[in-house]
């Protein structure tokens, strides 16, 4: 047995919530030079190579979804095997791996019945900031730090639970590779698994971050039409445009419901919520023709609330659906979609907007937090 021990390795560290405006002033995210444990059981040490830079990071960072603090950011990534904790024989040292936010127990009745996304276990030890096994593994003088989703991969490296990880293949370039962990598996997995979209359905995405710019590649790849997708942003509607035949709505028009309707013959069958909005889901639900579905995979504030009319609920046989990493199976779906990306059917490569170094994220999540960018991806 290899003989692990202690290593240094360089952090972004979050100490509080609710900085001022402009990060690259306040600078929320302080590079810190921390003390990283050994994998233990069922554990791995991962070298991160490209991490993204994602809307679940920010509302930690605004304090819109409290976490326990202070805590090691990042949870969409990419990296490579480095070290392995006792009980792990399916991966080896120099694999390549994404890392997925919600580690699945297996065991649970979620996981038993096919839904590792609810896992309740890695629900807990994510809502306490630690690993799935229990307890932390990033200290520095004053005591533990806390892991975001089980990752922490806003750092050069990280231990994670096996079960947060899914092995891609070795010339996947590591800034796409991220992506999968998070914004493909959401957008794309809210697509296919969520709403089960047929070919030749009529679908419409309500916001073009990442997650939303990826719905609207599944919605592509499973044959949806016509799919129409809608923004404020003049920059992600030309982008959604580039994908492939899509319409597109600009969100600031007073009249954007009745667009969207009009395009999609009295609404469109599936409407994804993406923007993380309440505005945005009442818009996405009138959006909605009878009989349709409606889901949502944005996250806003905890206390955000939806006013639905019941009798349009009944009357109309809506559905109202919530959809959590796409309602994905890890295992299952990131080699699927990487397969789709290699064939050039599922262009993952065109959420990317640029790469940068850890000292640059605070500024990067003003870009964020803007509007003005889809995927930032740190690498190392």
């Amino acid at each position: 047995m290899p003989l692990f021990v202690m290593v240094q390795i360089n952090a972004a560290i979050l100490r509080a919530s609710g900085a001022a405006r402009p990060y690259a002033d306040s600078r929320p995210l302080a590079i810190e030079s921390v003390h990283l444990d050994p994998p233990g059981a069922g554990e791995v040490l991962v070298a991160i190579r490209a991490a993204g830079l994602c809307h679940s990071d920010l509302s930690v960072i605004d304090g819109n979804r409290p976490r326990p603090l202070p805590m090691a950011l990042g949870h969409e990534a990419a990296g490579v095997v480095e070290a392995l904790g006792p009980g792990v024989d399916d991966l080896k040292p120099g694999d390549r791996v994404v890392m997925v936010f919600m580690p699945s127990c297996g065991g649970c009745l979620p996981c038993a019945t096919g839904r590792p996304a609810l896992c309740e276990p890695g629900a807990a030890a994510n809502g306490r900031g630690e690993l799935l096994a229990g307890g932390r593994r990033l200290h520095d003088a004053a005591g533990d730090l806390h892991h975001h989703l089980g990752c922490s991969a806003f750092a050069d490296k990280a231990v994670v639970s096996r079960r947060s990880l899914v092995r891609v293949p070795d010339d996947l370039p590591f800034e796409h590779a991220a992506l999968f962990g998070c914004a493909v598996l959401t957008g794309v997995g809210a697509v296919v698994n969520t709403a089960g979209v047929r070919a030749g359905q009529s679908v419409a995405v309500v916001g073009l971050g990442g997650v939303g710019l990826a719905a609207v590649l599944g919605a592509l790849a499973a044959g949806a039409a016509p799919v129409v997708a809608v923004d404020l942003s003049g920059d992600k509607l030309a982008l959604a445009r580039s994908l492939g035949p899509v319409l597109t709505v600009n969100a600031g028009d007073p009249d954007a419901v009745d667009q969207v309707r009009a395009l999609t013959g009295g609404g469109a069958e599936v409407v994804l919520e993406m923007a993380g909005s309440i505005r945005a889901l009442e818009a996405a639900w009138k959006m909605t023709r009878r009989g349709g579905l409606t889901v949502t995979a944005g996250l806003p504030p905890p206390d955000a609330a939806l006013a639905v009319n019941i009798v349009s609920l009944v009357g109309e046989e809506r559905t109202l659906k919530g959809s959590y990493i796409g309602t994905c199976v890890p295992s299952r779906d990131v080699p699927r979609y990487v397969e789709l990306f290699r064939q050039g059917r599922l262009p993952v490569d065109r959420l990317l907007t640029r790469t940068i170094g850890l000292a640059d994220i605070n500024a990067a999540f003003d870009d964020l937090a803007d509007g003005r960018t889809v995927r930032t991806v740190v690498t190392f």
